[in-house]
């Protein structure tokens, strides 16, 4: 589960007078009109000390590939513009062959689910200057490392694409749609899982390793898809919800030359997943990740790519849960860094070729947030973490043996390495905070001094500035119980502490999220800075379960979603409610998905609390929600019934006392608008009055058209009317 409520992006320019703050509208909120400057779709070379950014000419209205030296910033090379290949109607996204010569080019994007799309390709030759068309509505095209193939899919079927004679061999031939994937995720993997391409190359472009997805076990979910046809239509695939059956996995391997696929046995494994697969230095060794069902054991395996051997170099056990990870990285001898969190906070391991370990080389009880990259000329590691307090971010040189540690960043926000150069000898930093939008700057990867800036938003600050909006202030609240939580606190900007406000509580909650962060503004943030002008106080409290706090803080909810992470927002809400200048008779709450599943919560089982709430697309039971996330966190509804039953809203509609608004996306594949069709049947039969909304063939993010500016002035009158 991922959450959508989020618009990073979109930053609100409000007019003022000196006089007088002028209110925000929803309407500038959410119509996209202003934006951040950002650096969309950059790439850091690998050859070379440069890297390309996809610019849009206004002038001309086309696409380009610009070429960028890392040490100057200037502007090097344009390597294609689409105003000069008329079959090139758009560059929705690109990527290089291994020599760098080649281009791989995507327009006619069509998306399917949350990452997952197909797209015609155009294979362009840098060189020769020569664009064709070698690929149409496909999914996932990877150049092998030698240059001279292309891997891919197509409905559900692997192919490969010979580039000097322009022909294409298929690989497998049984996929079919909701019965067979070969290479490309099912829709559960991709969504919690985070991949859709499951197919890899070997280093010496020979073979591809695969995972093949039988899902005719699973069962199948229809949607209605309403339109403005006569009939509506459905839409029907396979989901995998708690407790249910999952695809079965396999692991296969093609010889390129032979022409040949083999299946790899990995183990005595039953009900299993294969999350990450990925070939090592060597060019005959496939890594490969197996996880339980249970998700509380992980195997790191090797295979032998001749035989199809198979040996385990790594095991991770944990109570609770395992977090799969991407930091995997594999020097020249074939050892291997690895995070885990295996001694209570998120660190980075390095292990041998046969998974001894060698050295822990981050300690401490904070966590590493991020895993850029390994130098290995100077054997240096380079990361992100929050040893600077758990809302703020920075970033960090390591030595390989643990020694040798700086800080580069020296600002108190969130600090992030967008990309480094090939030698390691310059990092592109994005910096902001809650009072200072994000910046880009080019900094030294020895000592973190800027050496230039590149992008900034001081237009936006100086425009803020007139505007008069209040601020995000960071605390610590501790309740009753004795839990000190992160939190932040908008106020009216003329607030007045001897008046009584009205507390709006907002929330995500979700294990290992955060919402308490000290970054720049997003459209939330506007929006309730807009309800502030109304003479509300917005309040945000991470509980327990949320993360960058340690494994225990977050893991401590295992078993129980939404027993734990309720009690603490209730309880937050109840020392707020002592605030000298707040109405504790009139404190709301809410939130999106994860989020939604809380607030529904809150206001049934803190009835005597939360004078109203808002849920937007909320888990309403657990059951109804896929295996991989939901068994993470609770096993199955076999193993824990009590689990799932005493923390789900359906099960609680006879507390309602509040005001209640319940919104939903008709076509959310993700969580299916079953769970609030089942909570606003419990409403009905506890004889409980209620709003709903229910919008048309929107998904989990219900956006399109003039759908969000509908939405939030719904949720805005609501509010002006219940709270």
């Amino acid at each position: 589960m991922t959450r959508i409520f989020k618009l990073s992006a979109l930053i609100l320019f409000v007019c003022a007078t000196v006089s007088a703050q002028k209110k925000i509208t929803v309407d500038e909120i959410y119509s996209g009109a202003f934006r951040t400057k950002g650096m969309d779709e950059l790439h850091a070379m690998k050859n070379t000390n440069q890297y390309t950014v996809l610019n849009f000419d206004r002038a001309s209205k086309s696409m380009q590939v610009d070429l960028y030296d890392f040490a100057t910033l200037k502007k090097v090379a344009t390597l294609i513009d689409s105003k000069n290949h008329k079959e090139l109607q758009s560059i929705d996204s690109y990527s290089f062959d291994d020599s760098e010569k080649k281009i791989l080019i995507a327009t006619n994007s069509n998306p399917i689910y949350r990452y997952s799309f197909t797209a015609d390709f155009y294979l362009y030759d840098i060189t020769s200057k020569q664009l064709s068309k070698v690929l149409e509505q496909v999914q996932e095209p990877t150049f092998s490392p030698d240059g001279s193939k292309i891997a891919y899919e197509k409905e559900n079927n692997l192919f490969v694409y010979d580039i000097a004679s322009k022909s294409n061999k298929q690989i497998t031939s049984d996929g079919k749609k909701n019965s067979v994937i070969n290479g490309i995720s099912d829709w559960v993997y991709e969504e919690e899982f985070a991949i859709v391409r499951a197919f890899d190359w070997s280093a010496d472009s020979k073979k591809i390793a695969f995972i093949r997805f039988d899902e005719s076990a699973v069962p199948e979910f229809t949607m209605t898809v309403f339109h403005k046809e006569l009939y509506p239509k459905e839409e029907t695939f396979k989901y995998p919800k708690a407790g249910e059956k999952n695809a079965t996995v396999s692991l296969h391997m093609y010889d390129v030359a032979a022409a040949s696929t083999k299946e790899i046995k990995l183990g005595n494994y039953n009900d299993f997943y294969i999350p990450r697969l990925k070939w090592t230095k060597d060019a005959n060794v496939l890594s490969v990740q197996v996880i339980n069902r249970h998700q509380d054991n992980l195997d790191l395996i090797f295979v032998d790519g001749n035989t199809g051997s198979a040996k385990v170099v790594l095991n991770e056990k944990d109570k609770a849960y395992v977090d799969v990870t991407d930091n995997l990285t594999f020097l020249k001898d074939n050892s291997f860094i690895w995070t885990s969190e295996k001694d209570g906070f998120n660190h980075i391991y390095v292990y041998d070729r046969n998974g001894k370990l060698k050295n822990q080389v981050t300690k401490g009880n904070w966590e590493v947030t991020a895993y850029y990259g390994f130098d290995e000329k100077n054997k240096t590691i380079f990361y992100q973490s929050v040893e600077n307090g758990s809302i703020n971010r920075d970033v960090y040189s390591i030595g390989l043996d643990g020694k040798n540690k700086k800080r580069l960043s020296a600002q108190t926000g969130t600090s992030a390495a967008t990309t480094f150069s090939p030698n390691f000898d310059f990092y592109i930093n994005s910096f902001s905070s809650a009072i200072e939008p994000v910046s880009f700057t080019l900094r030294d990867s020895k000592t973190g001094k800027e050496v230039q800036k590149i992008a900034d938003n001081t237009a936006l600050t100086e425009k803020l500035k007139g505007y008069d909006l209040p601020t995000k202030e960071f605390f610590v609240l501790k309740t009753e119980k004795g839990h000190e939580l992160n939190a932040w606190i908008i106020k009216p900007k003329n607030f007045d502490a001897s008046k009584k406000y009205p507390v709006f509580m907002y929330q995500y909650s979700g294990p290992g999220s955060q919402e308490v962060a000290n970054n720049w503004l997003d459209a939330n943030d506007y929006w309730f800075m807009m309800l502030s002008q109304q003479g509300y106080i917005t309040v945000c409290v991470d509980g327990r379960g949320t993360g960058f706090k340690g494994a225990a803080f977050k893991k401590v909810t295992q078993l129980n979603m939404g027993k734990l992470e309720v009690e603490d927002q209730i309880d937050a809400a109840k020392v707020i409610g002592n605030y000298p200048y707040v109405d504790k008779s009139r404190i709301g709450i809410f939130g999106w998905s994860y989020g939604g599943f809380m607030s529904s919560n809150c206001i049934l089982k803190g009835a005597d609390v939360f004078k109203m709430a808002i849920a937007v697309a909320p888990v309403t039971n657990w059951r109804f929600y896929d295996s991989v996330y939901t068994e993470r966190y609770m096993t199955t509804p076999q193993e824990n019934p009590a689990g799932y039953d005493d923390n789900s809203p359906i099960n609680f509609a006879q507390n309602l006392k509040g005001k209640y608004l319940l919104i939903h996306g008709s076509a959310d594949d993700n969580v299916h608008v079953q769970n609030s069709m089942q909570m606003i049947e419990a409403l009905v039969q506890a004889n409980k009055q209620f709003d709903w909304a229910i919008y048309p063939d929107k998904n989990h993010g219900i956006y399109g058209g003039k759908t969000r500016i509908q939405l939030f002035n719904k949720m805005t009158d609501f509010i002006l009317q219940n709270l």
